[in-house]
C-alpha cells in the first residue's frame, strides 16, 4: 500500500472516531447531572456551584467535555472540505473557523469553572465556604472570564457548515436536520440539562452514523 494511501486511510479512521467519540461524551455528560428528571431553571451561580460541589461524577463528566472539545477541530475541517469545489465552500471555512474559536473557548470555560471546582472540593468544607465569593466571581464570568461567553461561535459554527451541506446535499438531509437540532439546543442554559441531553441525542444520530461510515471506509 502506498504510504498517500495509508495516512488517507488513517485519517478516515481518526475521523470516523472523533465522530463518534464527540456526541457520545456529550451524551455521557449531560446525562451525569444531578436532577435530570427534575428541572431547575436558569440557576444563579452561587446555585451551579453549590451542585457541583462534591460531585465526583459530574466533575469527571466535565473534565471528558474539557478534552472534548479538541475533538470538533477534526470535526469542523471534515465539513469544511466536503464543502470546498460547491456553491457554498465559504460556509465550510467560516463555519470551520468560528467552531474552532468556539470550541478553544469552551474548553476555557470548563477549564475555569469546572477543573477549579474539582480542585477546591480537596479543600475542607470550612475552607471551601471561604471560597465561595471568588467562585461566584468565576461563576459570574467576571472581569476577563467573560470572554469564554465565545464558546457560542462553537455552535454558530457547525450550524452555518450546516445550512451549507443542506443547499449542496453533500450529506444526507436526515442527518443535517438532526446535526441542526442537535447543536441548536446543545448549550441550553444550565439547569434543564435534560434538553441538553435530548439535544446530544439528536448530535449523535446524525454524527455517530457518519463516523461508522468513515471508518468502514477506511478499511477498504
Amino acid at each position: 500500500m502506498a504510504q498517500g494511501e495509508f495516512l488517507r486511510r488513517i485519517e478516515r479512521l481518526g475521523t470516523g472516531l472523533c465522530f463518534v467519540v464527540f456526541p457520545a461524551i456529550w451524551v455521557f455528560a449531560f446525562a451525569a447531572h444531578p436532577t435530570l428528571l427534575k428541572p431547575q431553571w436558569f440557576l444563579e451561580p452561587e446555585a451551579l456551584i453549590r451542585r457541583a460541589h462534591g460531585d465526583g461524577l459530574l466533575q469527571a463528566a466535565h473534565a471528558l467535555v474539557t478534552l472534548n472539545t479538541a475533538l470538533l477541530v477534526p470535526i469542523a475541517l471534515h465539513f469544511k472540505k466536503r464543502l470546498e469545489g460547491t456553491s457554498a465552500a465559504w460556509s465550510g471555512l467560516v463555519g470551520a473557523t468560528l467552531a474552532i474559536v468556539g470550541a478553544c473557548l469552551l474548553a476555557a470555560d470548563k477549564g475555569a469553572l469546572c477543573l477549579t471546582m474539582s480542585a477546591l472540593d480537596t479543600l475542607p468544607e470550612q475552607e471551601f465556604s471561604q471560597m465561595m465569593p471568588g467562585l461566584v466571581a468565576i461563576f459570574s464570568l467576571k472581569g476577563w472570564a467573560g470572554l469564554v461567553w465565545g464558546l457560542l461561535l462553537m455552535p454558530i459554527g457547525i450550524i452555518i457548515q450546516t445550512l451549507g451541506m443542506w443547499t449542496t446535499r453533500v450529506l444526507p438531509r436526515g442527518q443535517l436536520v438532526l446535526l441542526l437540532v442537535g447543536v441548536a439546543f446543545i448549550g441550553f442554559p444550565d439547569g434543564a440539562e435534560v434538553i441538553n441531553l435530548v439535544a446530544a441525542v439528536a448530535m449523535a444520530g446524525a454524527m455517530i452514523p457518519h463516523g461508522a461510515k468513515l471508518i468502514r471506509s477506511s478499511r477498504e
